[in-house]
């Protein structure tokens, strides 16, 4: 999956979630979304090519590191709680290789879910446990 692909399948799930903001306190070339003023997605370019940095569970990152040579540490985030993905050829993490939209649309939505689930109930524009469940109506 090459940068732009990456960064526009990211772009186009996280304007799907609710209560979503898209916001650039970083500057034009950092693209940030958040939900209810957090963070769960960060877009930029590092060597000139397209990356994004999503949150993620210690353990689900690790298993991702090491599953995808495309998935880094976060990038000037927190090691253990945030992930960076590098597209075909770019970084120093080598190749994406087998990630694709669907990898990438999951992993944007588990970030979302691991952010929302830190807010006070009140604020939450869903629920973390059911949303994208079968029984989510």
């Amino acid at each position: 999956m090459d940068g732009d692909t990456l960064q526009d399948t990211a772009r186009q799930r996280a304007e799907e979630l609710p209560g979503t903001e898209q916001v650039y306190p970083f500057g034009p070339e950092h693209e940030v979304f958040k939900v209810r003023g957090k963070v769960f997605l960060l877009m930029t370019e590092l060597a000139g090519k397209p990356v994004l940095t999503l949150k993620a569970t210690p353990l689900e990152a690790e298993a991702l590191r090491e599953e995808h040579p495309g998935i880094g540490p976060g990038y000037h985030m927190n090691k253990r709680h945030w992930i960076t993905l590098y597209p075909d050829g770019s970084g120093d993490r080598g190749v994406v290789g087998d990630m694709v939209g669907e990898l990438v649309e999951e992993l944007v939505t588990e970030s979302y879910r691991l952010v929302v689930k830190n807010l006070p109930r009140a604020e939450r524009p869903i629920d973390p446990a059911a949303f994208g469940t079968a029984t989510e109506h």
